[in-house]
């Protein structure tokens, strides 16, 4: 009976959850149902619950920085682009992050490529090591010092369930 009382309030979490992503998009198509569908279902999952639940704050911090280094980062590729002097100093460069899970490496692979001006080329999760691609050698520091805040964010809110974090 609780085994059945569960199954029955996940299904419903998952509808809910996937109704509330096409309403987000405005739309039921396919593509919509299928994703909403996919990520209802990874949120809904043993994962998402218990140790490894996901932790709102430092995910919604995470979320911000990476808006804003959004719109950072376009100006300063829209500035490159207008001006007729060539500034770029690319490089690829290693760092090591704490962020070792996969849903750290996913996430915060996603994160840095988003961003215009940076590119991840590779990553070994074994170590944490990210190799990043950069138009603007100039501003190694910060760039890695921003990518350690990152990956500091991505451990804070998507505890890895294997390492027994608890929540």
């Amino acid at each position: 009976m609780r085994r059945l009382r569960a199954m029955s309030r996940r299904s419903l979490s998952v509808i809910s959850l996937t109704l509330v992503w096409c309403g987000l998009w405005g739309a039921v198509s396919f593509a919509n149902v299928a994703s909403g569908l996919a990520l209802s279902l990874l949120l809904s999952t043993d994962w998402a619950s218990g140790a490894g639940a996901i932790r709102l704050r430092p995910l919604l911090k995470f979320t911000w920085l990476v808006i804003v280094d959004l719109v950072r980062s376009t100006i300063d590729v829209a500035i490159e682009i207008l001006t007729p002097t060539d500034r770029t100093e690319e490089a690829i460069v290693a760092v090591d992050l704490p962020a070792t899970g996969s849903a750290h490496v996913l996430l915060l692979s996603a994160a840095m490529t988003l961003s215009p001006g940076t590119a991840v080329v590779d990553v070994n999760p074994e170590t944490g090591r990210y190799y990043i691609h950069m138009l603007h050698v100039s501003k190694l520091e910060a760039t890695v010092a921003h990518a350690v805040q990152l990956g500091d964010l991505a451990c804070a809110a998507l505890p890895d369930p294997a390492a027994g974090v608890a929540s």
